[in-house]
């Protein structure tokens, strides 16, 4: 071919303008501090794809926003008793196990959940225990029990740490601390003994600092309050943010004596998602034993998965605020959906405790 053709050949291609090539996103919306950046950045590297996070801080507030019409997320994590709300508004797409090679990693007694027998459409995640986070320092210095719920509900302790103590900003997970302190199931029906844990929360409210679902960690961390009702994986966020700024003071957390609440947190696909392909992916990802380790090194996570035992650190595998004793494990319970009339009840209850 003579110059004046190959040149004539390379205008003619500079001039062909290539149809946009969409990027491959996937959508996760997931509890906040969830998932760690070196997980995420691991993932995007294999994937060759981005993966987009929206963050929720309770599984009211996520199932809220779907039910007011928020599509387009392909992964969901949400916790049992709102996986079987989504089943039952048939929200979910059912797994294509064919694409979850590493779906035999799950540990034998997270196979058959009893939100989603067989896992027909979920995969756990993770799992967290609801308990108390405390400056240790300060609570040995004023003599305060570490272990009962009595620590944020009874008066004799909480005139001690006024204006030092945050709850949950979530109806279930509070009203289940105060029936759980009561000596009840956190799946009692009784009305009765519901308005019991909604007075003794009413009664303590005057003492907290605030209701949070996010800010105890930082704020328990630097020491602006001393003792946090959350999560057994923030309470380790906030543990490890205080070591690491050497604060003059030691974070730690442990499960009640008269029980909590235990989560098993799923990853599920919502129908509205228009990439399940990489849904699966970001599934199978986070079912090899490696990746799995992160969720308990790296966010403090109890882990459901086998593979991942080798990885995970002894220091935190021997954490029984994250991987609880086999004799506190007899003491968790897990949240279940209730019927329309407990819930109508329960959400009647938790507006007379918020604005009281």
């Amino acid at each position: 071919m003579s110059g004046v053709r190959l040149a004539l050949l390379a205008v003619l291609l500079a001039a062909v303008v290539l149809p946009a090539v969409a990027e491959d996103v996937l959508y996760l919306y997931i509890w906040n501090t969830y998932l760690s950046d070196e997980t995420v950045h691991r993932f995007e590297a294999e994937c060759r794809c981005r993966l987009n996070q929206d963050f929720y801080s309770d599984n009211e507030e996520m199932l809220a926003k779907l039910e007011a019409g928020a599509v387009g997320y392909d992964l969901l994590v949400p916790t049992g008793n709102a996986v079987e709300t989504l089943l039952r508004r048939n929200a979910l797409r059912p797994l294509d196990k064919a694409r979850l090679p590493n779906l035999g990693n799950v540990r034998a007694e997270f196979r058959d959940p009893w939100y989603d027998p067989g896992m027909r459409y979920s995969v756990p995640y993770a799992t967290s225990v609801t308990l108390l986070g405390y400056n240790a320092t300060r609570l040995a210095e004023l003599g305060l029990p570490t272990d009962t719920w009595a620590l944020i509900f009874e008066p004799r302790h909480l005139e001690k740490l006024k204006g030092k103590v945050t709850v949950l900003n979530s109806q279930r997970e509070l009203m289940a601390a105060a029936m759980k302190y009561l000596g009840y199931s956190v799946q009692e029906t009784d009305p009765a003994r519901w308005d019991q844990a909604k007075r003794l929360i009413l009664r303590a409210k005057p003492y907290w600092a605030t209701f949070s679902n996010s800010t105890y960690i930082k704020d328990l961390a630097i020491g602006n309050i001393w003792v946090a009702h959350g999560y057994s994986s923030d309470m380790y966020r906030a543990q490890l943010d205080a070591r690491d700024a050497k604060r003059p003071f030691v974070i730690d957390f442990r499960t009640p004596k008269e029980g909590a609440v235990l989560a098993v947190d799923s990853f599920v696909l919502h129908r509205s998602g228009g990439r399940p392909d990489l849904a699966h992916q970001f599934i199978n990802f986070m079912l090899d034993g490696r990746n799995a380790g992160d969720v308990s090194n790296l966010i403090g996570a109890g882990n459901p998965n086998a593979a991942a035992t080798p990885y995970i650190r002894p220091e935190i595998a021997a954490n029984p605020g994250i991987f609880p004793s086999e004799a506190e494990s007899r003491r968790l319970e897990m949240l279940r959906d209730f019927d329309p009339q407990t819930r109508r009840l329960l959400s009647r209850m938790w507006t007379e405790i918020k604005v009281r």
